[in-house]
């Protein structure tokens, strides 16, 4: 399936569709949420997707598939949940204050949503800043 394609840019979309997806976009567009995590295996192997880089700009869209703002990438990398820093779980601005509740509450989504993960599982954070609302 991959990661759609919006005015020329990869599309980024937070969360599940609906109240989820809307929470978190009005994170980055309302507040202070300058961070994600996704899965490496499912959303990028799997998808056969390269990890952001520095400088891409993404599309950020919401649950109907509308682009609602653009992000660039200032910082991205692979490292397993265990090694997700406080800092990271700060940037992204969920209300985790450091990186154990972070993949407490990270784990315990990803579970619920049928993801077989642990403190092994690879994952890719992604530091960003806000570059256009488009609402």
């Amino acid at each position: 399936m991959g990661f759609p394609v919006v005015n020329g840019m990869r599309g980024i979309e937070f969360g599940n569709p609906g109240e989820s997806r809307e929470y978190l976009t009005n994170l980055i567009l309302d507040g202070n949420k300058r961070a994600t995590a996704g899965l490496y295996e499912l959303e990028y192997q799997s998808e056969g997707e390269p990890v952001e880089h520095v400088g891409e700009k993404l599309a950020i869209l919401d649950s109907n598939g509308k682009h609602v703002g653009t992000i660039q990438v200032t910082k991205a990398e692979v490292m397993r949940i265990a090694d997700v820093p406080d800092e990271f779980a700060l940037a992204e601005a969920e209300g985790d204050k450091n990186a154990k509740e972070f993949r407490d509450g990270h784990l315990a989504w990803w579970r619920k949503n049928g993801f077989d993960v642990s403190e092994e599982t690879l994952v890719v954070t992604v530091y960003f800043d806000l570059i256009e609302d488009l609402r």
